[in-house]
């Protein structure tokens, strides 16, 4: 492999780190915060699920957003990942939970201001649109699971022991579910804008498999995600497991179930495929906020108990949401600037 491209891919394993540092949260901090799953055992889940969704069926979130912009030069690619990192290790700091998918985003609209190129705005359109309709959605799921959980464990005459045992173990197959569909929905955030530029090859086991091109690229991505997870996100996971409202353990496994589904949506090809084949409407394949989607959820559930909901967290989270693009995209396009007059790179073709 060249140097010189590990350097540039240096910014996406970086953006990788900081994904999995945030966005493991998302999958086990309900768990994690409800003490009903250890952080070690979460971590080891994630990782593992994490890389098999991204090499098994991260091509699908990825192509929508190199429509949004692609960009064509190694350089580009390094500052666009690089600005998006910067973004997300800075609100990770302070343990404040934001979307990944929206600093790349800013990442990319900051290198087509730069480059001249046009952004799509039917794209941009459909995933800012997601950004509002992911929450929502996911708090939808989150009641209709969680009454009819409930409604089940009424019926069963369950006792509490059994039921603690049930919810440890789904809670550890539900997180496993998450750890894969944010692999597949989320590594286009971290790799998606290499892939126009990489020299990677396919790789082929023999009789076994062959990873394309870009699942080796998602591969490695995916490495540095499960890096993140391990190192740094055990502090994130407390914040929202128990910040935004008091979880009960059942409450913890509807929000990561929920959350998981939404991703799971956003992500497959071959439910976008039966879908359309059967005439119904489907899901766009965009990366969508996984932070976005485990906030919805305990929000709804949140609201449906009538549990109090610390309201001074949600609307901190919310402005992050906002400005996270917009600091992408300033720090990516100032930063182009320098690369292209200080350091004479060539950023775009």
């Amino acid at each position: 492999m060249d140097i010189s491209f590990l350097f540039y891919l240096s910014s996406g394993l970086f953006l990788g780190w900081s994904l999995g540092a945030s966005d493991a949260a998302n999958i086990f901090g309900t768990a994690v915060g409800t003490k009903m799953v250890k952080f070690r055992t979460a971590a080891i889940i994630s990782s593992i699920f994490i890389i098999i969704g991204a090499v098994y069926a991260g091509s699908g979130a990825s192509q929508t957003l190199g429509t949004l912009g692609s960009i064509n030069t190694l350089a580009g690619a390094f500052m666009a990942a690089l600005a998006a990192a910067l973004t997300i290790y800075w609100t990770v700091k302070i343990s404040l939970p934001v979307s990944t998918s929206q600093a790349i985003v800013g990442a990319i609209i900051g290198w087509n201001m730069f480059a001249g190129k046009p952004t799509d705005i039917s794209v941009l359109s459909k995933i800012v649109g997601t950004w509002v309709f992911c929450p929502i959605l996911s708090a939808i799921i989150a009641i209709l699971i969680y009454c009819l959980i409930r409604f089940l464990i009424n019926r069963s005459h369950t006792s509490l022991i059994r039921l603690d045992c049930y919810t440890r173990i789904g809670l550890i197959l539900a997180g496993a579910f998450g750890a894969y569909a944010l692999g597949a929905n989320n590594i286009a955030n971290v790799m998606g804008v290499f892939v126009a530029s990489s020299p990677l090859h396919s790789v082929d086991f023999g009789s076994m498999f062959t990873l394309s091109a870009t699942q080796v690229l998602f591969l490695i991505g995916g490495i540095s995600i499960s890096v993140g997870v391990m190192t740094y996100s055990k502090k994130l996971m407390t914040t929202v497991g128990n910040g935004i409202v008091q979880m009960s353990p059942v409450m913890a496994w509807v929000a990561v179930v929920s959350q998981s589904v939404v991703l799971y949506l956003f992500a497959s090809q071959n439910l976008q495929n039966f879908l359309i084949s059967h005439g119904l409407p489907s899901f766009p394949l965009v990366p969508v906020s996984s932070s976005q989607a485990i906030i919805g959820a305990v929000i709804g559930i949140g609201l449906m108990k009538g549990r109090p909901l610390n309201w001074h967290l949600i609307a901190h989270t919310a402005i992050g949401w906002i400005f996270t693009p917009i600091f992408a995209a300033l720090i990516c396009y100032i930063s182009l600037f320098f690369l292209q007059n200080v350091f004479y790179l060539e950023v775009y073709k």
